[in-house]
């Protein structure tokens, strides 16, 4: 079993900054991408950032400049520096990971597993 688990999120005024993590637990074989992707309400969930294992980031152009994606490798986990937020950055925030594991069969198998979700409410 594999699970995803966030934290960091919370309440924050305009221009305050917040961190979020997300670490992987679990039978996990190998990791590749990671990421996050917000769903605010009435609207569909959204690719924020996303890092590769070799480290190559990208990012959707409304947080360019203001949010940094990394990951720590040996921890299974990424990370979410958010930086000049916005009342429009209000939402849940989603981690996802590209995990391979090894199955009952000793099978390696690739998934993507998400974690339940963490609001991030930007407001004075």
């Amino acid at each position: 079993q594999v699970q995803l688990v966030e934290s960091g999120g919370g309440l924050v005024q305009p221009g305050g900054s917040l961190r979020l993590s997300c670490e992987a637990s679990g039978k996990i074989f190998s990791v590749y991408d990671m990421g996050w992707y917000r769903q605010a309400l009435g609207k569909q969930r959204g690719l924020v950032a996303r890092i590769s294992g070799g480290g190559r980031t990208n990012y959707t152009d409304s947080v360019k400049g203001r949010f940094t994606i990394s990951r720590d490798n040996a921890k299974n986990t990424v990370y979410l520096q958010m930086t000049s937020l916005k009342p429009e950055d209000t939402a849940v925030y989603y981690c996802y990971a590209d995990i391979q594991v090894v199955t009952s069969t000793g099978a390696l198998k690739w998934f993507d597993y998400w974690g339940q979700g963490t609001q991030v409410t930007v407001s004075s």
